[in-house]
């Protein structure tokens, strides 16, 4: 990861964060995919390749209070407007470090770029690899500016036997990086309870511009 919006993550992942100056960093897309806003406390940071006078002027317009104006319903309606792209939903960060060892569950690797879940996995990440295991999903791949992200399913007959946990535990001792980031849904709360478990802490919320 070289890109300025890399380094302000890796910077975040090791408890470094931008200063909680109510302020909001502008910087270019990392890369043609990833565009979108991070929020972490009192200080956002806008990725995206359009003017940086519009932006903030978007910004005023969204909110008279800086510490929301960036994770608002109007800047965020604002931004696909102008670039045709969309917003999925606002999402938690989260980060982990890497683990030693061998994950606890067995698993076996999906290798088929057509399989449905790897397929899906490629439009959002690079490097992707999917495991398997027994009622449940792992992805690992690169995401945001380069980062290492991890993703887990589980099917609902299999749910509350730890098998969430134990997934995303292993995304940490599989992870070629450091460390190794999720996004969750706020209000899958289930999810955000499981990867809290397995260790992930939460360093602030993101919405990403997906491309059409």
């Amino acid at each position: 990861m070289s890109s300025e919006v890399a380094r302000i993550l890796a910077a975040a992942a090791h408890g470094e964060f931008p200063p909680p100056d109510g302020s909001t960093t502008i910087l270019p897309q990392p890369n043609r995919r990833d565009a979108g806003v991070l929020s972490f406390t009192a200080h956002s940071v806008v990725f995206l390749d359009e003017d940086p006078e519009w932006i903030r002027a978007e910004l005023a317009a969204a909110s008279t209070d800086p510490l929301v104006a960036s994770m608002t319903p109007g800047f965020h309606a604002a931004l696909v407007a102008r670039t045709g792209r969309y917003v999925n939903t606002v999402d938690l960060m989260t980060v982990a470090s890497a683990l030693p060892g061998e994950p606890e569950i067995e698993l076996r690797e999906i290798e088929d770029e057509d399989h449905p879940r790897v397929a899906r996995a490629l439009k959002y990440r690079d490097d992707v690899r999917v495991w398997s295991a027994d009622g449940g999903v792992l992805v690992l791949g690169r995401g945001v500016a380069g980062r290492w992200e991890a993703a887990v399913e589980v099917d609902e007959d299999v749910r509350h036997r730890g098998l969430g946990r134990a997934l995303a535990m292993a995304a940490r001792q599989l992870t070629p990086d450091s460390v190794v980031w999720a996004q969750n849904s706020p209000g899958n709360a289930r999810s955000v309870r499981v990867f809290q478990a397995a260790g992930f802490r939460p360093v602030g919320a993101e919405a990403l511009l997906v491309a059409r």
